[in-house]
């Protein structure tokens, strides 16, 4: 099982948040840490030779930040998959991050179900953001009806951004006066179209395309 297991970094310039993180993950079946750092210019001295493959990755640090050593690892090593670690659901640190090519965003006060589910989701190749944070940035979005997505008809653009409200599918259905099964034939529509595996994933789409703004 030791082979097979998520090789992991923890990148962060607290120690001992760093040990409580390392303690958690390694009484977790198929979670191995495999290398430490407590700044990013540590971490990247030792990127071409790091064994992980899923990096934690804080976003506030001294010295060089979370999406500055994020954008300088990818460009090395863009296999890497980064999930941001923050304590604060701050928009400007979530939009930045995604823009250096972070895969998901947790909170530093996430159970570490969340946790475990973010590794899960990123290795699998999707996005992950915490449930607190994506309620949080849902609640805040503005539309904007200036900015056209070719990719996607008018009906799968007004349902992207009731998707992005936190709506369901149902409660889009009951909006928009249409079937449920109606709006889950579009939301599958979207997800192939925009290559989205999840919610959190459109929302970074969104955002991406101007669709939405935060």
């Amino acid at each position: 099982m030791e082979n097979d297991a998520y090789r992991i970094a923890l990148v962060d310039d607290h120690t001992l948040f760093r040990n409580g993180l390392k303690g958690l993950l390694e009484h977790c079946s198929g979670c191995r840490v495999v290398e430490e750092a407590g700044s990013g210019e540590e971490f990247l001295a030792r990127i071409d030779r790091t064994e992980a493959e899923i990096v934690f990755m804080d976003f506030a640090m001294p010295g060089i930040d979370g999406a500055a050593t994020t954008e300088r690892a990818l460009a090395r090593r863009p296999e890497l998959k980064i999930i941001t670690l923050s304590m604060f659901g701050d928009e400007s640190y979530y939009t930045r991050m995604v823009e250096a090519g972070a895969r998901g965003f947790l909170l530093k006060d996430s159970d570490i179900g969340d946790v475990i589910e973010a590794i899960r989701t990123v290795a699998g190749g999707g996005s992950y953001f915490s449930p607190g944070l994506l309620s949080t940035l849902t609640g805040r979005m503005r539309t904007r009806e200036d900015v056209p997505d070719e990719q996607l008809s008018a009906r799968e653009r007004e349902i992207l951004v009731a998707v992005c409200r936190g709506l369901s599918n149902q409660e889009i259905a009951d909006e928009l006066f249409i079937s449920k099964r109606t709006v889950d034939k579009h939301r599958a529509n979207i997800l192939e179209k925009t290559g989205c595996k999840n919610t959190a994933s459109l929302v970074v789409y969104a955002i991406r395309q101007g669709i939405v703004e935060v």
